[in-house]
């Protein structure tokens, strides 16, 4: 018997979403702030995005729909529907917007240091760049530029994290250290809400339907995207713990000199010659992964809350993803910090994630649109675990 080959893809985009500067600024901060303690707090945010997103992927493939087209025809009573679709165009295209100027200005300051360009013109570059992408309206394009940026995220803090000398006793007791040190709490509920991604849910679920058509049996569908995701996430994770691991060995004991701009210049100790090339690289990779996945899923959240029921190529689709790359871009050269809408995003996310881990596990249990593919009692009961602490994560930012 002849095996096909593994198909990647799907799953990478979710990566390249959470694996942002956001992502290395917190993680090199948790890192050099407390080490390795807050380890489980990444593993558990690991666990929550698969069983989030092995959710989402089911029913995108399972119903053809995206999955505002989901809840939208799920909640059919209006005092229930509208409020949760207006909190979804809320959080993920008003939140995007709003973050994406950092996902810009930190894949400039990558450039910056390659290069030595101006802020303004690296901005500009990496505006144009994640433009030209997503206006080929070409998935296997976009898909396959964000595995190759994936794949360099990887290799550049992969090797920069082994490149470091390890204090191996160390390191391995803070490993299996469950603790919660104290002025931690706001860390880690940021190392979690970088992982946990309310808009990856809706990205993963159409990303899924281009990468495998109906015509390819669902739960074939199913079972390669669910590898796909296992791949793709726990090189995240690899990635994070990587950065963690590096910060911790550099700036142990004096986060105060940690700055993304300062972190190249900072590891030469320990990479010499090569420390600014390959973090410029990685910081370049990570921000322009995350400028492009951005106005991506907000236009396909948008598109299912609306039932414009467009392809890439759709003119509101189109117009939705040109609307977050500029307010982006725009807010990234002139220097106004967006505090306001960034403060909106972080209390309307604060809400979404609990509600839509709520209704995610509801469809996955409805056989109407799942079928023989709901969630099993072991899969409810994991789910359950991730939904209340979803909700602690919610308060926290809220509070």
């Amino acid at each position: 018997m002849v095996m096909k080959p593994f198909r990647i893809g799907p799953g990478f985009l979710v990566a390249a979403a959470f694996i942002g500067p956001g992502t290395v600024s917190t993680a090199s901060r948790v890192g050099a702030e407390f080490g390795l303690v807050l380890f489980w707090g990444l593993l558990f945010s690991l666990l929550a995005t698969l069983i989030l997103q092995d959710m989402a992927l089911r029913i995108g493939l399972i119903s053809r729909l995206s999955l505002g087209q989901v809840i939208n025809r799920s909640l059919r009573q209006a005092w229930m529907k509208w409020p949760v679709l207006l909190l979804t165009i809320s959080a993920v295209v008003v939140g995007n917007a709003a973050y994406q100027s950092g996902n810009l200005l930190g894949a400039a300051i990558g450039l910056e240091l390659l290069f030595n360009l101006d802020t303004g013109l690296a901005v500009g570059i990496m505006c144009l760049l994640a433009g030209v992408l997503l206006a080929s309206g070409w998935y296997k394009l976009i898909e396959r530029v964000l595995v190759l940026l994936v794949a360099l995220m990887a290799l550049v803090f992969i090797v920069t994290a082994l490149a470091a000398p390890w204090p191996m006793a160390l390191v391995q007791s803070q490993l299996v250290e469950f603790a919660l040190p104290e002025g931690s709490q706001w860390l880690l509920v940021a190392l979690i809400g970088t992982t946990v991604v309310p808009y990856n849910l809706f990205l993963h679920a159409s990303a899924v339907q281009e990468k495998w058509s109906a015509q390819i049996p669902a739960l074939i569908a199913i079972r390669e995207a669910r590898r796909d995701l296992w791949l793709s996430v726990s090189l995240g994770g690899l990635v994070t713990l990587s950065i963690m691991l590096t910060s911790f060995i550099a700036f142990h004991g004096r986060a105060e000199e940690l700055s993304l701009g300062s972190l190249a210049e900072q590891l030469e100790p320990l990479l010499g010659q090569w420390a600014q090339l390959f973090f410029s690289l990685g910081l370049f990779s990570a921000g322009l992964s995350s400028a492009i996945t951005a106005p991506l899923a907000a236009a396909y959240a948008a598109n299912g809350a609306f039932g414009w029921n467009e392809g890439l190529k759709g003119k509101r689709f189109r117009l939705t993803w040109v609307l977050v790359l500029l307010a982006g871009a725009g807010v990234a050269l002139t220097g106004v910090k967006p505090l306001a809408a960034i403060l909106f995003a972080q209390y309307a996310n604060g809400m979404l994630l609990p509600l839509l881990a709520l209704l995610l596990v509801w469809l996955a249990n409805r056989a109407q649109i799942l079928g023989v593919s709901v969630n099993n009692k072991v899969f409810n009961a994991l789910a359950a675990v991730v939904v209340l602490i979803c909700l602690l994560l919610g308060y926290a930012k809220l509070a």
